[in-house]
């Protein structure tokens, strides 16, 4: 297997409190790993590793070829980074911003022209190339640090948390531009605490908590492990414990009330019977359902199933996790 980056048993602790505890994965060429995981887990730590911004205490990785201690320069010659907050300067405008990292990358000045004017289009901000990038949009600041981590054309592309803070609509844009960049042969790590966004990038997928990694596969592999389809009513809050009481004697195990109550998530057995004979239950129990189907298990059922239920909502991993 060609694989663009390889961890081994990666280890990091600060202040005796430990980051990472023996992290591992491979990530083939041309393809995108998704890095899940609740806040703190390790996901940028481990991001921060392989781009040789931070070195592990323990364990290897080799990216594009290279072992990210030993030979750091030749790493951070094949890959592009953009971390969790837009890397420019709000004073230059896009087009200088984007001039600067291709002079600093020895384009020259010729080249760096021409290389920012390529990245400008491509990215849909020829129009905005002369403003200060203080005046961008969030979604227009994202596409521009996304085509700064492109100036070298790199073969490995990582992005930590590309697109937090984006309104839905910049969010769909960047992921096209992340979808054009595989399509080219690009390997891309992704983390992302939007399960949606990894459910609809990524091949293959890593769950981390408390710096291990306890689950990995594909999308469908995972969803698989929380069990197949399941019913979902929706109820008034108030008869909530009742409609779990009749679907309890039905279901393969305990149905779930979802956070505010209004709806009961339960596993059957039986296929269309099952289905009927919850229908039935509710029915008899006098339970108004206002809403009644069937749905596949998401990556939200696995990443609750395998880290816990969520204590809070997203939000960008520390600086030391």
């Amino acid at each position: 297997m060609n694989l663009a980056i390889e961890a081994e048993a990666l280890g990091k602790t600060y202040r005796g409190k430990t980051a990472l505890d023996g992290v591992s994965f491979g990530v083939s060429a041309g393809t995108v790993l998704g890095v899940l995981g609740p806040n703190g887990a390790g996901k940028t730590t481990t991001v921060r590793i392989l781009t040789t911004l931070l070195q592990a205490d323990s364990g290897r990785a080799t990216v594009a070829g290279f072992d990210v201690r030993r030979q750091a320069d030749q790493v951070r010659r094949n890959i592009g980074l953009s971390g969790q907050y837009a890397a420019v300067d709000n004073t230059l405008t896009g087009q200088e911003n984007l001039v600067l990292l291709a002079k600093l990358q020895r384009f020259g000045r010729r080249g760096a022209v021409l290389r920012a004017r390529q990245l400008l289009e491509q990215f849909d901000l020829v129009e905005a190339a002369a403003k200060p990038v203080g005046s961008y949009s969030g979604g227009m600041r994202r596409r521009l640090d996304l085509a700064t981590a492109l100036i070298a054309a790199p073969s490995v592309l990582f992005l930590d948390e590309p697109t937090t803070g984006l309104d839905p609509t910049s969010r769909l844009t960047l992921w096209s531009m992340v979808r054009e960049q595989v399509a080219s042969g690009v390997t891309v790590l992704l983390t992302t605490q939007y399960l949606e966004e990894a459910d609809q990038l990524a091949d293959q997928l890593v769950v981390v908590d408390s710096g291990r990694v306890i689950a990995e596969g594909t999308p469908d592999q995972l969803k698989r492990k929380v069990g197949g389809e399941r019913l979902e009513v929706s109820v008034l809050p108030q008869q909530s414990a009742q409609a779990v009481a009749a679907l309890r004697p039905i279901a393969t195990g305990e149905p779930v009330i979802s956070e505010r109550g209004e709806k009961v998530t339960a596993q059957l057995v039986g296929g269309f019977d099952g289905v009927a004979a919850a229908a039935s239950a509710l029915r008899g129990a006098g339970v108004d359902v206002s809403d009644f189907a069937m749905r596949r298990p998401s990556l939200d059922d696995v990443f609750f199933h395998l880290t816990g239920p969520p204590t809070a909502g997203p939000a960008s991993e520390g600086t030391k996790s």
